[in-house]
Formats: structure tokens, C-alpha cells, sequence
């Protein structure tokens, strides 16, 4: 059947652009030229081979929605989402210059807030069609430039990046307007694009003090577990703002706590620092400045504001809930001058002190009643060995090594608020006995939570420790390695966490939105491959079908030609999965999938309502729009691999886990389903790391490649979410 045409004004090429696009990611074939005898106002027009016609955009894109390929979904998924693009498409048609073009913009940036696409988790027509009426108005680019609109700046952005969008913008001469504007002064431009969102979330903040080029900032990891999704958006963040202001990244090792640091911790790390492609001006360690800290410690003695306290942890601890000043609060500064060499010295006598700084023991703020700030600790340092007996603390190094160092400033998640204070406090003792330290300056923003997710390293250290996991790297884990071994691609994890911007709004996330942007990554470039399941796989004899087995050369991709072609394998005998073969009735014309049709001849079952074997008959004349099922297939070969598909649910059970909750309750001890099947003999050429698409599915990425050394060792995939929900392993 001949493609239809689409006929659009021959001086306004850009009339037809929303119809071009939602043609192109419909996977529909489609005819476009300028109709030279319409004027400027007349409306695209759509001609099919039998004379019939839809005139106007919306109805284009209603058509085009309805006979998209299986899977493209452009109308939603159900009836609710399906009237939703429709309210969409009406808007549309709203957002043309003129009176109320800023105040359409303005309720779309607000509904945009919080989400990724105007419709569900992915792509639809309501995004084509907003998309290219903004793609067509002047008005926009300025609104853009002004920054007020940075969600629907955010959205207009990350769909300009969709690659049929884009191609259908250059193909139909028009200059895609995604790029951010030009500046003369390039750290200004480095400004307006982070104020006016671009790609990313909000980021004006006001920086206090903030001057470009003198910008410092810091990543302060402390090694005692891997870098998790939380710590990568602290990471990049820090790199935004640098950035932002033509200054610098350090990246500082908090290694003032020997009891929970390795080596392992460190490298890797520093090895996940490489992967998100953190540019920092150098590495240091707390470590580096215990001779200084020491020394602070010293002086601040001699000042009289700190000392040593021997009272019981439990005692202390309930005094300073209930502002009680410790008895050892007035001891002399020869006393506590003495107690610090036998801390340093690990003497009896000192092993029973800790010293503490004097703040404000009747402030509100419990973080203020005289924390502690130095400790005794003989475990084997992993950078200093045995050399320190006493150690500072997190509280007390931070604010000396952030001024020591020329941070300008930190910015800390929201949970450290109430230490605000504390820093601000302890920083001007520190200043006092040593006066070169300068100011620094605090942002505090929202922590990274996600529902169903336990971020607090002393619990996933618990989940590795007690076997939950096969370790940090394990696929569940969100950790970095973790959810890049499952599948998460760099661009997804950096576009998700830039779009957070630098709200201090405390919110839980949900893990389909990150997968829906990592299905836009690998979606239009991830080859296609074919897996049946092995429990009770049925086999098919297929009159018809070639005598001997025959190879067909095919792409891997249909749409992206860079993947290459592979070998499918036809004959006679067949393999189909036991839920598929059930759905079949004797009569029943089917289609096979990247083959033809084919006419169900016989259903053979057991006693036990188990389908044993299929007779059918090949029908390459069928009409595959005709058939409501389409199968997948595999010819029955030696050579299809065995494989291990390995699908996971969340590791807590619980949607959002409260401060009173003890997460073990809450635990998911079937986090994790492996499903045996086989697969086409080209996936014996996979790698490791290699993402792809199983047909009928879902996605994945290869955990362990095929061996020729030992061929009956399966090929392990990863199940790699794609943004929708669904049932999971072990959850309710």
C-alpha cells in the first residue's frame, strides 16, 4: 500500500513539522511535499492512495497515533492517557504568538514541574505537538532567554534532543533552536544557561559572595562504602556550580574515621569519579591536615574553649539531650593540656576521655550543646597506620579544612541544617586561634530519596554484610556501580540529577523516571534480538516452511543502521514459549514475527493442559494486520545459547521507610528471579556491557558473555527497566 502524503503551505514548511516527527517516531511511513498552490494560512492536508484526506495537524497526528508501530504508544496506554493528549493537542493549537502565548507557557512550565513528559513516563503526541509549535515561535526564544520558564525550558530542551524530532527539524530547513543563546561574555553565558534551566533544573540560587572565576567548591566523600546515586548527585552538583562560575572542584577524602575505611572503599571511589567525569583541580585527604588539625586543637585548649570530658557515652549523650553541662566543663587549661598528650599518647587515662568544644549548651539546637570534637580511636589507619591514637572529628575537620583548603563554598544536603549553625560556630573559634583561615559559605540543598530505596551507607553496608546482595556492585544496589552494571547509562544518571536542579524541597522520587530518560538513551540505538524461554518451550513442525535451514541477513535495529545486520535462521522446526502456545487455537492464523504468517493446524496438549507440540502451516501471503497475535520464534538450533535472564525487584518492601521503622521488617529476601531460555546464535557475539532489546521482553545489558570454552555456560542478561511499572520479584 502506497505511503499517504502530507501536503503542507509551500512558504510554511514548518506548518507540518509536529506530523513529520510523531511519523518518524511512529516507525510510519509517510510522503511529505510543499503544496505550492496553498497559501500561507491553508492547514496541512494528509492524501491517501484512495483519495481520502485528513486536513489539520491534530487530526494528522490522531491518525498517525492509531497506526503507529507496536510499541510506540504515542496516545498513552490507556483511556485516561489518550484524553489527556487530546487536552494536550487543544492547548497546542494555543501556543502561537499574540495575546496569552506567555501566560500558556507559564501554566505549561508549572505542569511541568514535576514531570519528564506532559503524558505518562514517555513520548506522545501532546509532546510532538507542544514541541513543534515552540519549535516555530520567535516569542519563545526570548521567554526561553529570560529564564522564568525553567521546567518547560528543561522539557523543551530534553525534546529537541529526541533524535526523530531532531532530524525531522533539520530535514524540513529549520534551524533547531535547542542550543543555548549566545553570549559575549562567556561566564556570563555559563550563567544564563544555568538560570534559564537548558537541559538541567533550576540552579538560581544566589550563591552568596559568589564571584566569577574565584569560585571554589568540594566533593567530600568519606570512604567507608562505594558512591551511591545520592553522593553522585552531590558530585555533580558541585561540578555545576565550579562550572557555573569558571572555578574549581576539589574532591577531599573525609578519612577521620578509621573504624569504617578501606582501601577498596577509596579506589573505588576515585574509580567512580573517572565514570561520571568529574573535573576536579585535585585530590586531598583530611588525612593530609592532621598536624594541622592537631595543632588548632592545641591552640584552642590554650584558649580555654575546649575539654576534656570522661563522662559515660550514655550519661553524656542524655545530658546534652536535656542541656545539662558536664561536670568536666570548668576543668582548668593545664588539665586538659595534660589530658590531650594522654589521648595523642592512648594512655589508660586518656582512652577514657574525648574532648570537647565549648558552643551553647542551653541552645535550642541540640548540635550546638558541645559536640565533640576530638577522639581516641587504635585502629589501623589506612593512610597514617598507627602513627594517630586521636582523631578529629567530621564536625571539627570540616569547617577547618574547608577554609584551609579556599573552599568559598559548601554546599551540604538539607539534613545537615541544624549543623549549620554548628559549622558557622566552630569556624569562628578556629579563626580566632588562626586567623588566616577565611570565611565559607553554606548552601544547603534536598538530599536524593527514592521510594523503596535505603541510601544510608550503614545499611547497605548491612545488606552486603548479612548476603542480601552479592555485594556494592550488585545490580540491586544503588550504588553507581551498581545501576551501571544493571544497565543505567552516564547521560541518563547526569541528565536525571541535573534536572533535580538545586531545589531544598525534600521529595521522593520514583526509579521509573530515571529509566524512562535511560529507554530514551538506548531505545533508537540498542539492537534487537529474539529469546524463548526454556520451561516448557513447544516445539513447532511448519509444513510449508524450507526443506533445509535457511539464513536471511536482517538488521539488528530497523531504525538505527550502525547496528549492523544478523543471521536468522529459518526451517521447518520451530521453538514457541509455553504461554504463547497456549494462547493459540487450532484454525488460528498468526503472525511470526520478522517472518510471515502462519496457520495453527493442530494444538497438541497433555492431561495436564500442557501444550506438547504445534502443527502449522506457512502462509506468507497473510495479512500480518489481520492477526492478532505476533510471536516471537526461534528455528530449533545447537547454536541458539543458552541464557539466564535475571529480573529484580526493590530491596525494601516498604514505599517510604520512617525514622521509626527498623528497615530489616522491611527487607526483600526475593529481590531477585532468573528465568532460563535460549536465545538466537547471534547473541553469541555479545560482550559484556553490551545493551539490547529482547523482542516481546524488554531490555538488556550482559552481565557474562558467551564462552566458547564452555558453551553450555549461559549468557547472563540483566533486565534493564524501561520507566513502566510493573510487577516485580518479592514485592507486594
Amino acid at each position: 500500500m502506497a505511503a499517504p502524503v502530507l501536503k503542507f503551505p509551500d512558504k510554511t514548511p514548518g506548518a507540518a513539522l509536529a506530523a513529520v516527527a510523531s511519523a518518524r517516531l511512529a516507525g510510519l511511513a509517510l510522503e511529505a511535499a510543499p503544496d505550492a498552490k496553498a497559501d500561507k494560512s491553508s492547514p496541512a492536508r494528509l492524501i491517501f492512495a484512495s483519495g481520502d484526506e485528513l486536513t489539520g495537524v491534530p487530526s494528522i497526528l490522531r491518525y498517525i497515533a492509531r497506526a503507529a508501530a507496536d510499541g510506540a504508544q504515542l496516545y498513552g496506554s490507556d483511556p485516561l492517557s489518550a484524553c489527556q493528549v487530546d487536552q494536550w493537542l487543544e492547548i497546542s493549537q494555543a501556543l502561537v504568538p499574540g495575546f496569552g502565548f506567555e501566560g500558556a507557557c507559564a501554566a505549561a512550565n508549572d505542569f511541568l514541574s514535576l514531570r519528564t513528559f506532559l503524558v505518562g513516563h514517555a513520548p506522545t503526541l501532546a509532546d510532538v505537538a507542544c514541541w513543534a509549535q515552540l519549535q516555530l515561535t520567535l516569542q519563545w526564544d526570548r521567554l526561553k532567554k529570560g529564564g522564568s520558564l525553567p521546567h518547560l525550558a528543561r522539557w523543551y530542551e530534553f525534546m529537541s534532543e529526541v533524535p526523530e524530532l531532531a532530524a525531522a527539524a533539520e530535514d524540513y530547513g529549520l534551524k533547531r533552536r535547542g542550543a543555548p543563546a549566545k553570549h559575549a561574555n562567556t561566564a556570563d553565558a555559563e550563567l544564563a544557561k544555568a538560570k534559564g534551566g537548558g537541559d538541567t533544573g533550576s540552579f538560581d540560587i544566589g550563591l552568596k559572595d559568589a564571584e566569577v572565576g574565584k569560585v571554589v567548591t568540594r566533593f567530600p566523600p568519606e570512604p567507608s562504602g562505594y558512591l551511591h546515586i545520592g553522593h553522585a548527585k552531590a558530585a555533580l552538583m558541585n561540578q555545576h556550580f565550579a562550572d557555573m562560575y569558571k572555578g574549581k572542584l576539589l574532591v577531599r577524602f573525609d578519612d577521620t574515621n578509621p573504624s569504617k575505611e578501606k582501601d577498596e572503599y577509596v579506589e573505588n571511589i576515585i574509580a567512580d569519579i573517572q565514570r561520571l567525569g568529574l573535573r576536579y583541580d585535585k585530590i586531598t585527604y583530611t588525612s593530609d591536615y592532621f598536624p594541622q588539625l592537631k595543632e588548632c586543637g592545641e591552640r584552642l585548649i590554650k584558649a580555654g574553649h575546649l575539654y576534656a570530658d570522661d563522662t559515660p557515652m550514655e550519661q553524656m549523650r542524655e545530658e546534652r539531650m536535656v542541656g545539662t553541662e558536664s561536670r568536666r566543663r570548668g576543668r582548668s587549661v593545664e588539665e586538659n593540656l595534660r589530658l590531650w598528650g594522654e589521648m595523642f599518647a592512648a594512655s589508660e587515662e586518656g582512652l577514657k576521655n574525648c574532648m570537647r568544644i565549648k558552643l551553647d549548651m542551653s541552645a535550642a539546637n541540640k548540635a550546638l550543646r558541645d559536640p565533640v570534637c576530638f577522639r581516641c580511636n587504635l585502629t589501623h589507619h589506612w593512610r597514617t597506620g598507627h602513627e594517630y591514637k586521636c582523631y578529629p572529628t567530621y564536625d571539627f575537620a570540616c569547617p577547618f579544612v574547608d577554609a584551609f583548603e579556599g573552599v568559598t563554598h559548601a554546599l551540604r544536603t538539607s539534613e545537615y541544617k541544624d549543623r549549620e549553625a554548628q559549622f558557622y560556630m566552630i569556624l569562628k573559634l578556629q579563626q580566632g586561634v588562626w586567623p588566616e583561615l577565611p570565611n565559607v559559605h553554606i548552601w544547603d540543598y534536598a538530599r536524593l530519596s527514592f521510594v523503596y530505596t535505603v541510601l544510608s551507607k550503614r545499611k547497605l553496608t548491612w545488606f552486603v554484610q548479612q548476603g542480601v546482595v552479592e555485594g556494592w556492585t550488585d545490580p540491586r544496589m544503588p550504588t553507581v556501580q551498581g545501576m551501571l552494571r544493571r544497565g543505567l547509562q552516564l547521560e541518563a544518571l547526569k541528565e536525571f540529577i541535573l534536572s533535580q536542579g538545586a531545589s531544598k524541597n525534600v521529595t521522593y522520587q520514583e526509579w521509573d523516571k530515571i529509566w524512562a530518560i535511560n529507554k530514551k538513551v538506548i531505545d533508537p540505538v540498542c539492537p534487537r534480538h529474539t529469546a524463548v524461554e526454556a520451561a516448557g518451550r513447544v516445539p513447532v513442525r511448519l509444513s510449508g516452511g524450507p526443506a533445509a535451514p535457511e539464513f536471511i541477513e536482517v538488521p539488528r535495529h530497523a531504525k538505527h543502521p550502525p547496528a549492523g545486520t544478523k543471521q536468522q535462521m529459518r526451517s521447518s522446526s520451530l521453538w514457541l514459549e509455553q504461554a504463547d502456545a497456549q494462547a493459540l487455537s487450532e484454525g488460528e492464523e498468526v503472525t511470526l514475527m520478522g517472518w510471515g504468517n502462519a496457520v495453527m493446524r493442530a494444538v497438541h496438549k497433555d492431561a495436564a493442559g500442557q501444550v506438547t507440540a504445534i502443527d502449522a502451516e506457512l502462509n506468507l501471503k497473510g495479512d500480518f494486520k489481520k492477526t492478532k497475535l505476533k510471536l516471537t520464534w526461534l528455528a530449533q538450533s545447537d547454536d541458539c545459547p543458552p541464557l539466564e535472564l535475571q529480573h529484580f525487584g526493590y530491596l525494601v518492601t516498604k514505599r517510604k521507610l520512617e525514622e521509626e521503622d527498623s528497615f530489616e521488617d522491611h527487607v526483600n529476601r526475593a529481590s531477585k528471579e532468573v528465568v532460563a531460555a535460549v536465545g538466537d546464535a547471534n547473541m553469541r557475539s555479545l560482550q559484556q556491557g553490551d545493551v539490547i532489546q529482547l523482542e516481546r521482553k524488554g531490555y538488556f545489558i550482559v552481565d557474562r558473555a558467551f564462552s566458547a570454552d564452555a558453551p553450555q555456560q549461559p549468557i547472563v542478561l540483566l533486565n534493564i527497566p524501561d520507566g513502566r511499572t510493573k510487577a516485580m520479584p518479592g514485592m507486594p
